[in-house]
C-alpha cells in the first residue's frame, strides 16, 4: 500500500501533505548538511598539514575528488534553502518539495563519493593500496546498502503494528498499547 493511501493520512489535505513533506525534508537536510560541512571543513584543512606534501599522485587525485564532491554535496544540500527563499510565500511548495528532493538525492550521491574517496585516501596513506581498495569498496557497499538498498527494499512495506495503529486512529478506539490519549 502506498503511504499517501494509508488510512492515517486519509484526512490529510493536499496542502497539509506538501507542508508535512517539506518539514520532513528540512529535518533530513539538517542532518546531511552538518555531516557534509564537517567533512568539507576537514578536507579544506588537509593540504596544510605537515604530511600532505608526502602524498602520491593517486592520493592527491583522490583528495581532489573528495574535496570537489564534498563541495558539490554541500551546494546541492544547501540549495533547497536558497530555492525556498526565492519561492517564499508564492504558494509553490509542491515545486519546492520536488526540487529539494532531487537536490538532496544528488547531494547524498556526491557525499557518498566524497566519503568513500576520503576513506580510500586515508587508508592508502596510512596502510596500503590493497587495504584501501578493500575498505573503500566495503565502505561504498555499506553506504549503498543503508542509503539506497534498504530504503528501496522497504519502500512499500507497512508493518502490522502500523496497520493496527492506523485502525485505532481511524476508529477512535484504543491503540494496541493502551487507551487512546
Amino acid at each position: 500500500m502506498r503511504p499517501e493511501k494509508r488510512p492515517r493520512l486519509a484526512h490529510e489535505t493536499e496542502k497539509h501533505r506538501w507542508d508535512r513533506n517539506f518539514a520532513d525534508l528540512l529535518q533530513e537536510l539538517r542532518v546531511a548538511q552538518t555531516g557534509v560541512q564537517i567533512l568539507f571543513a576537514f578536507l579544506l584543512t588537509l593540504p596544510f598539514s605537515n604530511g600532505f606534501p608526502k602524498v602520491s599522485a593517486l592520493q592527491r587525485d583522490l583528495y581532489v575528488v573528495a574535496l570537489l564532491s564534498a563541495a558539490a554535496a554541500a551546494a546541492m544540500l544547501i540549495s533547497p534553502v536558497a530555492f525556498h527563499r526565492a519561492l517564499f510565500r508564492q504558494g509553490r511548495k509542491p515545486e519546492l518539495v520536488r526540487y529539494a528532493h532531487r537536490m538532496v538525492t544528488g547531494g547524498l550521491a556526491f557525499l557518498l563519493i566524497s566519503m568513500v574517496s576520503s576513506i580510500f585516501l586515508i587508508v592508502d596513506y596510512l596502510l596500503s593500496r590493497w587495504v584501501a581498495i578493500v575498505l573503500g569498496t566495503l565502505a561504498a557497499v555499506w553506504f549503498l546498502v543503508f542509503w539506497a538498498g534498504i530504503p528501496f527494499y522497504r519502500h512499500n512495506w507497512i508493518d502490522e503494528a502500523d496497520e493496527l495503529e492506523d485502525k485505532a486512529l481511524n476508529d477512535d478506539g484504543p491503540s494496541p498499547s493502551g487507551p487512546a490519549a
